[in-house]
Order: structure tokens, then sequence, then C-alpha cells
């Protein structure tokens, strides 16, 4: 996945250095989507440096192209350097202005400043795009636009784009026709094969930008400086704001604090934006984190919808292959809830880091308002509870880590619900074309919503009849707007790429999930009112469980020098094997595998010897003598071992001290996973910062995978 980002503003004066400076921290906020290589395009002069001669082809003269390959701080000290050589006027105001920007994760082509984004249609860069996806039938688009004298200069997917775009305007002019921006973009959507999001800019409409998306995440940001009026202070311009008084039908008013009787309205839809000639600021996102810091006021972009700025103005067209002229759309915006202080580290070395020690609250927040008079209220699920509790199975849907939640959760639904519950890998899924039901009920398990192979499962399930339930922390994502019903975890932004908090707060969800399931059998009264009475104190549990940090540290100094590590487990924490091995080789790089403690004599145990060392999961459950079985059959073989025990059970596990012990509080079984995963996150973080690797941007890895 890449991230990409636009902002324009419109009446309101900004200096070319504040808008580089927007553009910057609008990757800042989306590196953890891809830092392999990034780029932005802004306005020159129209008589400077770049123009030349090209210009007197445009209305405008070409855009300034930046490209770098390595990390955003990369890409900002060889625009500075790049700015004073050119002695380009920084100070340079815009009352309007249109730049763009993108942050890579490599698909197509090595990380490299030809193959950074945004991708030109050829000399004096006409069109320029920004992308986020895969273009499928890119190599027969490139195929014909050869066939037509183009030439392409990097080893991208993307760079068929403009280049298309090129070959549309330039039919048009040679037939003398005019074309606006809106309907190159058009044409050009006609041509794709594939998922992506997209921002255009050229000098042939400046001032203009225009994104779609089919696919891949994207949100517009609306910042409207309502009731300001410009002011004359010896030839300056200065924007003069107003009071805002709310009205008791829900709208607001702005007072001149100057002139009394000057007003405006507010608006609630992109409608209003159509027509108003206030100032505002316009921001394109691949993700909220990257407009917090300027507006709450959003949209979520729907597929195939075409969203044109100019003038001020925001229109929305809905593409439709079978129809030639677009329609217009009327969308409503959204009011996004987080604070800028949730996408900063704080006092914390990192953002894994502090999203592990952030998960007493980010369960708090999950369970608020859920948990009342020993039942679960699940609004987004209450009208469909019937229906799951008639389906002939569950099945849950996932990738990575969310798959792992869904996994730790299954043997409490399954008791709980009686309903047979299967597991499949989104990808696993879609390959073999799995059979799906009208009578089953597929969950979706998604941090951001917008992971690739689990929205293609969603759509075949949608497809076959089944109901389709999303569990993710993203509201407004593809999969939040896409199935039937859904909960929504509130487990906070989360921007380290490894997922953590996401992780616990999944499994809360879920358990909470069966709880509501469940909630209508008697023989299972006793079991869930013990559930719903211990997960109010899962919190305090996990923040007592976090004082094992220091600990944790300590182990993995000594195991930063190995080269594999194994993670047993069974039960309810056959899962917690497998994301803590998967945390570990993900950020430290370290090979790791979580294994079923039932499979270890069918091969595994052939790996074992002194200096291999090995976490055994260890916990009271239904599993405890089995799991002191594998460690007895472990110490036999001289393993090196690291059990993961309950408090107190420590000589139970490992007789004669032999072992190295981490103890940890018990909770109810179906909730202990909650507990032990923590531990093995911090070990995590604690061998990436030793052996000297990034935390939060993994190597060849980003946040959510957006492209298959």
């Amino acid at each position: 996945m890449c991230g990409i980002f636009a902002y324009l503003n419109y009446n309101v004066g900004r200096e070319r250095r504040y808008i580089l400076e927007v553009l910057f921290n609008g990757l800042r906020r989306l590196e953890y989507r891809g830092y392999d290589s990034s780029g932005i395009a802004i306005d020159a002069d129209l008589n400077g440096g770049a123009a030349g001669d090209a210009a007197r082809a445009y209305t405008s003269a070409p855009p300034l192209v930046f490209r770098q390959a390595g990390k955003i701080e990369s890409l900002v000290g060889s625009v500075y350097s790049d700015v004073d050589a050119m002695d380009l006027n920084l100070e340079k105001s815009f009352i309007v202005h249109a730049g763009i920007a993108h942050t890579r994760w490599a698909t197509h082509g090595v990380p490299s400043s030809r193959n950074s984004h945004p991708q030109s249609s050829g000399s004096g860069d006409e069109f320029l795009v920004v992308h986020n996806g895969i273009i499928t039938n890119y190599e027969v688009l490139k195929e014909t636009l050869i066939r037509h004298g183009f030439t392409f200069e990097s080893d991208t997917d993307t760079e068929v784009i403009p280049k298309l775009a090129k070959f549309v305007f330039d039919q048009a002019r040679e037939g003398d026709q005019t074309v606006t921006f809106s309907q190159v973009v058009i044409e050009v959507m006609r041509q794709l094969e594939g998922a992506y999001a997209l921002i255009f800019k050229s000098p042939h409409y400046p001032n203009e930008l225009i994104a779609c998306k089919r696919g891949s995440t994207l949100i517009l940001g609306v910042k409207v400086f309502f009731g300001y009026f410009m002011i004359d202070k010896q030839d300056r311009k200065f924007l003069v704001p107003k009071r805002i008084v709310k009205l008791a039908s829900g709208f607001y008013l702005t007072k001149s604090l100057t002139n009394e009787k000057n007003y405006s309205t507010s608006f609630r839809d992109v409608k209003s934006l159509t027509t108003d000639g206030q100032p505002k600021e316009l921001f394109f996102s691949s993700d909220l984190f990257a407009i917090v810091e300027h507006t709450k006021n959003y949209l979520a972009i729907e597929d195939d919808e075409v969203v044109h700025l100019k003038d001020g103005s925001v229109s929305i067209l809905k593409f439709d292959y079978g129809k030639e002229k677009p329609a217009s759309v009327q969308r409503a915006l959204s009011v996004l809830e987080m604070e800028v202080e949730q996408i900063k580290k704080g006092n914390y070395d990192h953002f894994m880091q502090k999203e592990i020690h952030e998960q007493p609250h980010s369960l708090t927040t999950t369970m608020r308002g859920r948990l009342r008079d020993n039942s679960v209220v699940l609004g987004g699920l209450k009208d469909h509870l019937k229906t799951i509790r008639h389906s002939r199975r569950i099945i849950f849907i996932g990738c990575g880590t969310s798959y792992n939640a869904a996994l730790a959760a299954r043997p409490f639904l399954e008791e709980l619900s009686g309903i047979p519950v299967s597991m499949e890998l989104a990808s696993d899924l879609l390959d073999r074309q799995g059979p799906i039901y009208r009578e089953d009920t597929a969950v979706f398990v998604s941090q951001s919503g917008e992971t690739a192979d689990t929205l293609l499962a969603l759509e075949y399930s949608l497809a076959n009849g089944a109901l389709c339930v999303g569990i993710t922390n993203t509201v407004g994502s593809t999969l939040a707007r896409k199935t039937h019903c859904g909960v929504h975890i509130n487990a906070g932004c989360e921007i380290g790429v490894a997922s953590t908090k996401a992780y616990t707060s999944q499994i809360v969800v879920i358990t909470m999930m069966a709880l509501a399931i469940g909630a209508d059998k008697l023989s299972t009264q006793s079991r869930r009112e013990d559930i719903i009475n211990n997960l109010p104190t899962l919190p305090d549990k996990v923040s007592d469980v976090l004082k094992l940090d220091v600990q944790m540290k300590d182990l993995a100094r000594s195991l930063m020098q190995m080269q594999s590590l194994l993670v047993f487990g069974r039960g309810y924490n056959y899962a917690t094997a497998l994301e803590g091995a998967l945390k570990v080789k993900e950020v430290a790089l370290m090979h790791s595998e979580g294994m079923l403690a039932g499979e270890m004599k069918h091969g595994p145990l052939a790996l074992v010897d002194e200096t291999l060392p090995i976490i055994v999961i260890a916990t009271r459950d239904a599993c405890f003598s089995k799991q002191q079985s594998v460690i007895q059959q472990l110490h036999a073989r001289k393993g090196r071992l690291i059990v993961m025990c309950s408090v107190g059970d420590a000589a139970s596990v490992c007789a004669g001290g032999s072992c190295r012990i981490i103890e940890v509080p018990q909770v109810a079984d179906c909730l202990q996973p909650v507990i032990n995963i923590i531990p093995l996150q911090l070990l995590a973080y604690h061998l990436t910062v030793s052996r000297g690797y990034d935390v939060d941007q993994p190597r060849n890895l980003a946040k959510s995978v957006t492209t298959q």
C-alpha cells in the first residue's frame, strides 16, 4: 500500500513554505503506509525557472516535481536543497494553490526516484498522478501507449495513468473539442482495471484537483473559514475571524467580532460547498490521521466516485461503465471523533511502545457502554442477532493479526452459541473459492477495514448471500460501509505497523459478540455472567502485566543474538503463540514460529536442542496439564525453555528451576489470551530495539495491505 495526500487552499493566502510543510506533514502522518520513497508536486512561478517555453501551452507553468528514494525526511532535505539551488521564493503567497504528495510501498519497481510518485505523463508534466493500489491491466495499456509514441521511464504500473490522461486530452484537442478535467479522468477510469485511489494534477487545469477510487481508501477533508473577511493593513491582506454562535436548530451562525450584522450559515453536506465563495482548505488523504490536525469535517469517498475541486467548489460524480455520462451525487459530511494528541508519540520512543502501553485505556473504551446489568449490548448487531443464532455456521475471515484475534475467541463463541465456527484466511478462501451459503454468517475482522483480500472475500460472501458482519477499528472504512452490520472496536488510532492494542480489543469485541449471541441459552447463563463480571477487571490486569516491561527487556537482550524462536500454545492460547511469533518476526526480523503444542511430536520436536529458545504458554485453563507434559518432554531433550505461567505456578511448571519464568495474572480462560500476548508484544518491541531495527516501520511491510 501507499499513502497519498493533497492540499488545496482557496481564497486563503498561503506561502509556498507553508504549502510545502502541509504536504510534508501529511506524508509524515501516512508514512506507516509506506516508506520506500516519496514525492510531491507544487506550482512553479509562471515566468520562472521550470516554466520556459512549455508554459505557453498551458494556462499556468508546469509544476515543480520532487521525488526521492528513502523515507520522508530524505525527501524533505532534498526538496529544500533543490529549492536553494533553484533560488525559488518560498515566501511567495498563493491565494489558490493545489499540491499533491505520495509516500510509497514498492510493488512494481524497486524503490528509486524514477519509480517514486507523482508519476508523470512525460515532458512538461502535463498530467501528474499519485496512486495507491495496483493496476492489473497496466501491461496491455503500456503496450498500447508505446504504439502511440509514448516513452516510459519507470517500472511502475502507475505511469500508464498520467500517460493515458495525456492521450485522452490530446485526442480531444486534435478533434478541436473542449474537454474538462473530469471528462479526462472519467475516460481514464473507463480503461483501468484493478484497485486504486488516484489524485490528478495538471497545468492544463490550474488550481484544480481530481480524485477517484475503486477498492482503496480515500478521504476528503473540508475546512471552511465561515464568516471570515478580508481587511487591508498597509497593502497586506488578513483574514479576520467571526464569533461562532450555535442555534437551537443545530446549525451555526458566525458573527463578526467587528461587525455584528455580518452572518454566515454553516454547512452539513457537500452540496453547500458547490456554490459558496468562502475561503477554505480542502484535503485528500489515504487516512484520517493526516487531516485531523486541520479539520474534523470529512467525507469517505465511495468506489467509482470522482471528486472534483475547482474554484473552491466540491463536485462529486458517480462513474458507471454502462453510462456515457456520470451522475451527480450529493453526500453528507461526517465529523471526525479523534484528537491530534492521539497521533503523537507523547513521552514514548516509538508508536508501538505507546500503543502497547495504551491497552488498558483501549480495552476500557472498547467495553464502555456495552456491559449493562449482566448483559452485553452491541447496538450494531441487535437487529441481526436472531439471524446469527439460526446460522448453519459462523465463518471468521481475516488476515494476519486480525485472523489470530478471531482464532483466540473462537472456542468461547462455539461454547456459548453451539454453532460450528470455522476460520478462513481471506486470500485462501478466494484462491480456492470456498463454499459460502445463504445460511452462513461471515464475520470479517480488519483493523483498518481496508485490507484488500478481506474486502474481496467480503464481496464474494455478499454475492453468495451470506449475512456479513464487520469488526473493525476504523469508522467509515470500506468494511464498515459494506457489511450488513458490525461492531467498532474503539481501540483508538494505531500508527505502528505492528498491531497491538487493536488485537486485544478485537478479542474482547468477539468475546462480547459471543455473549450477545448466546444470551438466549439458559444452560450457559452462569458462564456468561462470570465472564461479564470479569470483563471490567481486564484493564487493571493488563496494567499489572505491563509491569513486566523491564523483565521482558532483559529477556530480549538475552535473545538478541538468536536466529530463531519457537512459541508453543494450545486451546485458547494457540492464537497467542501465532500472534507472539508474528510480532517477533515482523518487527525484530527474527525467524519465529507459533506452533500448536499438540503437534509438537509430529515434526517440530526434531528442532529442539540446548540452543534453540522455546516459549511455552502454560497458564491455567483446560489445557494446563497437557502443557505441563509438553514442558517435561522439552526438558528431556534439553530445550532452552521460557515458560509463561499464572502467578504462583512456577514450581508446578518448572521443577528444579531450570526454566526462565514469565508470571502473568490469572483471568477467565477466554480472556487469558488478552493478558498472555502482552509480554510477547513487549518482547518483540525490546528485541527490535536491541537489534537496532526500526520498530514502527519494519522492513518490507506497511500498516494494512490494500493491494494483493
